[in-house]
């Protein structure tokens, strides 16, 4: 027999509310999961329409790109169900278990071209450390700044010391692969967390000149293969008659951008990005795909979904309950926007050409899962704002 109103119990509830309201479960960030969503099923029509006419299949990679976001999803969940305070006393064992990963793929990673080793083969799936390491990376970085400030006034120089070891033994083991893009990413992470921390300003100085030393020395030691040279010399010096072959890619994805016009030519009309004339299109230049075939209205379409996820991270960092959950938004925040401008920008030819994929939209599952991750812990810091 159903009891009348006054006659509940207090902790029964109000109709179907069970929970109270800082309970995890009813503080998702809704609008941050549809932009992702939405940039995810965006990411899966642009796969398909620069794969269609490779290989015999023509949705056998959109199909995978489905495949792993069905899997993203589970780990973005999973993360999401955690407390991230939880992660943080794992962040060394993690940590740890990541450089001897990144150590073991210089070793016994799978060769690709110009001799880079970026992935493990397990079966029919490759699976990209660098990618993976951005999650734990993370995680480490924050929970070793995320101790009281010394004095209020920002962090202390063993601090910033502590941090820059941390993201700079796994930053060289990646650039060691070559991967100077995933490199580049985890200095870009270290920078927003530790700005976001407090660091001063000859601190940041110190981090921004040592990854340039880092780069030149990969340059001087010949870690950096031919091929990365050449994108180098492209971005520097475009004109030049005997690096016209290396700029193909480059130049075919600026000529698909332009010619897109304001509204574009239509989904599956673009002949430079439905064709072959942009090598692994569906991966490095996505945003070509989406000049070409929507126009200026779809590349700011895309532009703006990305800005309202990164000011929904914003918002979350600002209603985090502690400097732990801020740190890991500062981070996710700081890799989206770095990872982003550098996709669009070596599109439009004002970066280098890094093979950075842009986030959701290029084919890949290592990214995609990794991103989810990422979100599924600023979450998680939503989530948990009110406990």
């Amino acid at each position: 027999m159903t009891l009348p109103l006054l006659q509940r119990r207090p902790d029964s509830g109000l109709g179907n509310i069970r929970s109270s309201p800082g309970d995890p479960s009813r503080n998702i960030d809704w609008v941050l999961l549809g932009g992702q969503s939405v940039l995810t099923v965006a990411g899966c029509f642009v796969v398909f329409s620069a794969t269609r006419t490779v290989g015999d299949d023509p949705y056998s990679f959109v199909i995978r790109q489905v495949i792993f976001a069905i899997a993203a999803a589970l780990a973005m969940f999973v993360t999401m169900a955690i407390d991230y305070n939880w992660l943080r006393e794992r962040a060394r064992l993690l940590y740890a278990m990541t450089i001897v990963v990144l150590a073991g793929l210089v070793v016994l990673g799978r060769v690709s071209g110009g001799g880079t080793r970026l992935a493990f083969e397990v079966g029919p799936i490759q699976i990209q450390p660098a990618e993976l390491a951005k999650f734990t990376v993370l995680l480490a970085v924050c929970a070793h700044l995320a101790d009281e400030r010394s004095g209020g006034v920002g962090i202390s120089y063993p601090k910033f010391l502590g941090g820059l070891v941390l993201v700079g033994i796994p930053a060289v083991l990646i650039i060691a692969q070559p991967d100077l893009g995933s490199g580049s990413v985890l200095v870009a992470m270290a920078m927003g967390v530790l700005l976001v921390a407090g660091a001063k300003a000859r601190y940041l100085f110190a981090i921004s000149l040592l990854s340039l030393v880092t780069m030149v020395a990969a340059i001087v030691g010949n870690l950096v293969n031919t091929y990365q040279l050449e994108r180098l010399r492209v971005f520097i010096d475009d004109d030049n008659p005997n690096l016209e072959a290396a700029a193909f890619q480059v130049n075919n994805a600026i000529r698909a951008v332009g010619t897109g016009g304001v509204f574009g030519k239509g989904y599956l009309r673009g002949p430079l990005t439905n064709a072959r004339d942009i090598p692994v299109v569906w991966a490095d230049f996505p945003f070509a795909a989406i000049g070409e075939q929507f126009g200026l209205l779809g590349c700011a379409g895309l532009l703006g979904v990305f800005m309202v996820v990164l000011l929904r991270i914003w918002r979350i960092a600002h209603l985090s309950r502690d400097l732990f959950g801020t740190y890991i938004c500062a981070g996710v925040f700081t890799v989206l926007l770095w990872q982003v401008f550098q996709n669009v920008g070596m599109t439009l030819g004002i970066m280098p050409v890094t093979g950075l994929p842009m986030p959701f939209i290029s084919y890949g599952g290592s990214s995609l899962v990794t991103y989810f991750a990422l979100f599924g812990l600023v979450q998680s810091v939503h989530m948990r704002r009110m406990r």
